[in-house]
């Protein structure tokens, strides 16, 4: 084999690895909130620490080998506390939201994350984009759109859904592009998400009684839900409810969903941030025919309606418009 073939070889391997893993993560999303239901901060408070031990372990690795300095690590913490909190309000409001609604939609209403990274971006930043983007963006916005419409009818996928949780995992995905927009140029990209997810962890810690206020679970009954939520994980004692799939489910999810961001990040690192978004892009088809599927613990699966399926094809229509390499002409009008 050529030597010249050798980095195209592992583009290609680190590709379908981060696709497997994608689609993995998505199902797995899923899947962990079946047993963890009623306690969907357990579950974000877990994945949030699991970050913390792991992204600061890389963190101490690169400050011994030099990568990272003394001056990175002395750097103004409070945007780095502004992304902790947008990062938190993203994932406990998606963990909300994803644990009431069908696991299809899960990922089409993920999407709209592209849609509020380029608004934030233009307000925040002044950034200016192509109309081919702009294009993409309004395709992934009417295919949002078009996948929640289609619960207005009985007998379609989101039918007998409440319309707060797609909209909840809609804005769960504006608070993930706000924080994307904070972190803008950074000195390290693992000294970003190691103070982030301290901070996020933080913050989810110190909004427990807000955000179980707001599911009906007053002050005084804090505690023993965090001990059900427990018991629940643990999948011990007398729960009200069914934890089948506990603890097992949830671990496989968070350490899956680490090495997911990791082998992106490694992606991004070997080739381009346009090669690894549209490789993480074509997990997404992928993601809602499997779960749509029969699956352990969701033995019901899903029927996909015709205006749910069109609408996922004009949203991935937009992703790979917006993702496209950009031309030379182009180039010089951003």
């Amino acid at each position: 084999m050529p030597m010249s073939s050798s980095p195209a070889v592992a583009v290609a391997v680190a590709s379908a690895a981060v696709v497997a893993l994608a689609v993995a993560n998505r199902v797995l999303y899923k899947l962990a909130l079946v047993p963890l239901k009623s306690y969907p901060f357990l579950l974000a408070q877990l994945t949030t620490f699991g970050y913390v031990t792991v992204y600061f372990s890389i963190l101490y690795a690169r400050y011994r080998a030099g990568v990272v300095t003394r001056d990175m690590l002395t750097l103004p913490k409070i945007r780095f506390a502004v992304i902790g909190l947008l990062e938190a309000l993203g994932v406990a409001a998606g963990m909300s939201a994803g644990a009431m609604l069908p696991g299809p939609a899960i990922p089409i209403l993920s999407q709209s994350f592209l849609v509020w990274q380029l608004i934030f971006s233009v307000l925040l930043l002044g950034k200016t984009y192509s109309l081919r983007q702009i294009i993409g963006c309004l395709l992934v916005t009417s295919g949002v759109i078009l996948a929640v419409a289609s619960g207005a009818n009985d007998g379609h996928l989101l039918s007998g859904v409440k319309l707060i949780w797609p909209l909840l995992m809609v804005v769960s995905s504006a608070f993930q592009a706000g924080a994307s927009i904070l972190k803008g140029k950074r000195p390290d990209i693992f000294v970003v998400n190691s103070f982030g997810s301290g901070f996020q962890a933080l913050v989810v810690f110190l909004l427990l009684p807000l955000l179980s206020n707001l599911r009906g679970i007053k002050l005084a009954e804090l505690s023993g839900h965090l001990n059900g939520g427990a018991e629940c994980f643990l999948n011990v004692g007398e729960s009200p409810i069914d934890c089948g799939g506990a603890p097992f489910l949830p671990l496989l999810f968070i350490f899956v969903n680490m090495a997911f961001n990791i082998s992106l990040l490694n992606l991004v690192k070997m080739s381009s941030a346009v090669v690894a978004s549209l490789t993480a892009t074509s997990a997404v088809p992928i993601s809602i025919y499997i779960l749509s599927l029969p699956l352990p613990y969701i033995p019901q699966g899903a029927e996909l309606s015709a205006s749910f399926i069109f609408g996922g094809i004009v949203l991935l229509m937009g992703l790979i418009l917006y993702n496209l390499p950009q031309s030379s002409k182009e180039s010089k009008t951003d």
